[in-house]
């Protein structure tokens, strides 16, 4: 694999930009995607029983357009979520306009929102924004396009590699956002992901979902998920692949490249956690069953005191014990290890070291690594998270974009 140091636009044919159109002050808030040629698409949707409008919509729109896309439109800024029909109007406008200015069918466009929740979408603003955004699309514009999806974020996410099928060069690009509201319920944030391959929706689909179940839903920063979370992926086929039609090692390639892309991306999005001051990599071995390792892995991830015993660099071991305990999985505590980095805190449940300096200097690190050991099986599996900080909670009671 060979990495582009780009985006969305790194495969062939996919042009993006990213403007403000003034649902934020100052900052970028309005992208646009596009393919020429149509891509077939895949989505995985939050699970969130509150869907977001656009949500709604780009499920219509593929229902519609037999799972094929030209085009993704995206705010940042606002939601458009608790709207009501309101709500699911003015996603279709955006998406009306979109294909209007694109010379497109609607339902070849998809439609995504990111933002504050329970207020109107200033859909006149948008329409505006849109007419400029499609003139101006461009290679390089997937820059300011990563720029404009961002909300709480500090810094735009992207990443691409590429690779070979025989001697046709197959290119896999992204992009993210999210800070806050991150946790693992089939999807965790906003995600797009384009490639220039051959290949049909039920492996596509396939690929994204087992790639996205390896990295984009292993990662949690404050236990919340958004009901505006979606990943997509647009295929274009221009690489001139053969088609890819069945699980070969074409099929399995594309797989690898997909999930070191998404990695990398779910990695920028922890490491921007709201107020995170810390990266925490927990990783678990010799459970049960994955769903055992998954449990435990998250009742740490999301323990608030975890956290900020992480955060205030105390080494609290018996919060991590408690949240091991606390995971509603059957499990015996007297086989336990934790490990913090090569160092052993607790064997057979109880604890295990004799001096804390060397331990407290790791915990001033800015990654932290986590094992624990069940001693139950032959699982493993390894979660990310940060830690909890005050500026956490500033951010939190002063969110207004």
């Amino acid at each position: 694999m060979r990495n582009l140091k780009k985006g969305i636009t790194a495969p062939l044919g996919f042009l993006a930009n990213g403007i403000c159109c003034g649902i934020k002050e100052k900052s970028y808030d309005l992208a646009l995607i596009y393919t020429k040629p149509k891509a077939t698409a895949a989505c995985l949707y939050t699970t969130n029983k509150l869907k977001g409008a656009p949500l709604v919509v780009t499920k219509e729109h593929l229902q519609k357009s037999k799972k094929r896309a030209s085009a993704i439109i995206i705010n940042s800024g606002n939601a458009n979520t608790g709207n009501g029909l309101k709500g699911i109007e003015d996603a279709k406008v955006m998406a009306a306009t979109t294909a209007s200015c694109l010379n497109l069918k609607k339902e070849e466009v998809l439609v995504a929102s990111t933002g504050i929740i329970g207020v109107p979408l200033p859909v006149d603003k948008i329409k505006e924004g849109i007419k400029v955004l499609s003139k101006e699309l461009s290679e390089e514009g997937g820059v300011k396009a990563a720029l404009a999806i961002m909300t709480t974020d500090t810094l735009p996410k992207e990443c691409s590699l590429s690779f070979k099928i025989e001697e046709r060069v197959v290119t896999v690009g992204g992009m993210s956002k999210g800070a806050g509201m991150i946790h693992p319920k089939l999807a965790t944030t906003l995600t797009f992901i384009t490639t220039d391959i051959s290949i049909n929706y039920q492996l596509l689909k396939e690929a994204l979902k087992s790639s996205a179940d390896k990295t984009l839903n292993l990662i949690t920063i404050d236990g919340d998920t958004s009901p505006n979370d979606m990943v997509v992926i647009l295929a274009n086929g221009l690489a001139g692949n053969k088609r890819i039609t069945k699980k070969d090692q074409d099929f399995y390639k594309l797989q690898d490249t997909l999930r070191e892309v998404l990695l990398n991306l779910a990695l920028m999005i922890v490491k921007d956690g709201e107020g995170a001051t810390k990266l925490i990599q927990i990783q678990m071995v010799n459970a049960k069953s994955a769903s055992q390792a998954k449990k435990v892995a998250f009742a740490v991830a999301n323990s608030p005191l975890v956290k900020t015993a992480f955060f205030g660099e105390d080494l609290n071991w018996g919060r991590i014990i408690s949240a091991i305990g606390n995971s509603q999985t059957n499990l015996d505590i007297n086989k336990v290890a934790i490990y913090l980095g090569e160092n052993l805190l607790v064997k057979d449940g109880a604890k295990a070291f004799s001096s804390l300096d060397k331990l407290k200097e790791l915990l001033k690190e800015k990654e932290i690594y986590l094992k624990i050991d069940l001693h139950q099986g032959k699982e493993e599996l390894k979660v990310w998270t940060t830690d909890l900080s005050l500026e956490y909670v500033k951010i939190n009671s002063n969110y207004r974009t």
